[in-house]
């Protein structure tokens, strides 16, 4: 979960809630009162608490002295976005929890979840472009195999490439070993 601080002014900074190690976690926790699990499912919401404590963690990485009581934005400042590992997973979530459900067309599941995972996004454009191509069936399918070839006569031809894996028996009057090879002297 990456959540984007915006301060008053600023630029969006982004904070990717997953690069947090345990200690950081720990102290995101004892911090806001919370537990882990319980930060995460915040974030989800976009519970104020836990967005504050984690980007207040991170923020510390840079600048060691910041205290808690220090960063305090503003209510409107801070927001929740999924990055594009949690976006794959909650689309293949929902492909799978309505694939078995009649009612809907595909086409209907599609404009649905278009309606509402880009804005969840950190990156909207890549979570279009996942959803088409999970609900979209392929545009080119795979060409169907040549008919095999055959002459005037209707009998089947050479194969335009050879189908054997094992070695073939050569024809040729040449050396199995390269008229460019040189010979190589021994080291026994």
């Amino acid at each position: 979960m990456i959540v984007v601080y915006t301060p008053a002014g600023g630029e969006p900074e982004h904070y990717d809630a997953s690069t947090l190690r345990v200690s950081e976690a720990s102290i995101v926790q004892r911090t806001v009162d919370m537990k882990w699990q319980e930060i995460l499912e915040g974030l989800e919401r976009d519970d104020l608490d836990a967005m504050r404590g984690v980007v207040w963690v991170l923020k510390k990485r840079s600048n060691p002295s910041l205290r808690f009581g220090e960063f305090d934005p503003g209510i409107t400042e801070m927001t929740t976005r999924m990055d594009s590992k949690e976006i794959a997973a909650w689309l293949d979530n929902a492909l799978a929890a309505v694939s078995s459900d009649g009612e809907l067309s595909m086409e209907q599941i599609e404009q649905i979840i278009l309606d509402r995972l880009p804005s969840v996004a950190v990156d909207p454009d890549h979570a279009r472009e996942l959803v088409l191509a999970r609900t979209r069936a392929p545009k080119d399918p795979a060409p169907a195999p040549e008919p095999e070839a055959q002459d005037a006569s209707g009998t089947p031809g050479p194969s335009p490439s050879p189908t054997s894996s094992g070695p073939e028996t050569t024809t040729s009057d040449s050396s199995p070993i390269s008229s460019t090879s040189h010979p190589e002297m021994s080291t026994t």
